[in-house]
């Protein structure tokens, strides 16, 4: 059995990392292929080193563009290759334009598709990760969902009960095994010049959020807010894109913490260490959870309800008054949920499963 795994942005790597380490282990056939849908490559080229990870052995270097232009370049290079290289299955994880390229470009080459992340529904038809992922999970052979929550989902949608595996979220093993990597690494907080449980951390990047003036200056007012009320620094890592767009709309981010993006170990330690993250990310929401770290959603709705259901996370949207309330309640959350993304054994399973029906 030949597999491909197919990733294109920077949390597709991490989430399929405990994959590609079981097909080693295993010395299974297979290769990596990068479509470079946010970075090229070599850009991506310290999440494989720190990781451990092999390189890919393909590179579409298809950078960013619109959704049909992204998703069709990718489509085109992803054909080429399937049909050059003999491919029994094609994974695909999460909702990018690259899962779905991914996805398509296998199905009609008659190549099986195994989906990880299957599932996940924020129910919200206007966000484009939504449609990529009800769309893959209708073209995908073997269904890899997280939760019972997300099998759930599918079951609703009409898919066959046989093709879903509930197997828990990869990135529970990312984070365990990330976290014994992180002793090789810097301390950021030290470089950073913060100490822990003393600072906020923020991640904003979805389009939903930064390519909206009212939307980004409603959650850039409730950070200034924050750092007023509780007097502890505000570290936002900021995507090359979100910052041009902090210029172009004339919004003001005094008292907060304007920060180059950070590889994933570094970005561990700050999750682990903060008070609360505010994010607009699923994955972030994840990583939270796992780690015991509050957590503040900045948008109307999310794909993840299991963090809301067990405690770890609040949703704001994106007034500053509903901000300050939901950090106000995080703030001496007990972290005594528990985490509903499975034992760490995900990439184990999700291989055994493609042995056994494959």
């Amino acid at each position: 059995m030949t597999i491909s795994i197919i990733v294109g942005t920077r949390p597709e790597i991490i989430k399929m990392s405990p994959i590609i380490r079981e097909c080693e282990k295993l010395n299974f056939d297979y290769f990596i292929l990068h479509t470079g849908q946010h970075y090229s490559y070599n850009m991506d080229r310290i999440f494989f080193e720190q990781l451990g990870l092999p390189k890919p052995k393909f590179n579409l270097d298809v950078g960013s563009g619109s959704h049909a232009e992204q998703t069709g370049k990718i489509l085109i290079g992803l054909e080429k290759i399937l049909l050059k290289n003999k491919v029994d299955v094609v994974l695909v994880e999460g909702d990018t334009n690259t899962v779905l390229a991914g996805a398509l470009a296998a199905v009609k080459l008659h190549i099986k598709v195994g989906h990880v992340e299957a599932g996940l529904r924020s129910h919200d038809p206007t966000m484009p990760e939504e449609i990529n992922r009800v769309l893959t999970d209708h073209c995908s052979d073997i269904l890899f969902a997280p939760t019972e929550k997300s099998k759930q989902n599918l079951l609703k949608e009409n898919i066959q009960e046989d093709k879903i595996f509930v197997t828990g979220n990869t990135i529970v093993d990312a984070v365990h095994q990330s976290q014994k990597l992180t002793n090789k690494r810097k301390n950021i907080l030290k470089e950073l010049g913060i100490k822990p449980r003393k600072y906020f951390l923020v991640t904003i990047h979805r389009q939903e959020n930064s390519d909206y003036k009212n939307r980004f200056e409603g959650i850039l007012e409730g950070l200034k807010q924050l750092y007023r009320q509780y007097n502890i620094p505000v570290v936002y890592p900021i995507h090359p894109r979100a910052r041009k767009k902090i210029q172009e709309f004339n919004l003001y981010s005094n008292g907060i913490q304007l920060i180059d993006p950070l590889d994933f170990l570094g970005f561990l330690q700050l999750e682990q260490n903060a008070r609360v993250v505010l994010t607009d990310s699923g994955g972030v929401q994840e990583e939270t959870c796992i780690l015991g770290t509050p957590c503040v959603t900045l948008r109307d709705n999310t794909e993840r309800p299991e963090t809301l259901e067990v405690g770890s996370n609040l949703l704001a949207g994106t007034s500053p008054e509903k901000i300050i309330k939901c950090v106000s309640i995080m703030w001496n959350k007990d972290k005594i949920w528990s985490n509903p993304f499975g034992d760490g054994t995900s990439g184990n399973k999700i291989i055994n499963i493609l042995r056994k029906h494959l």
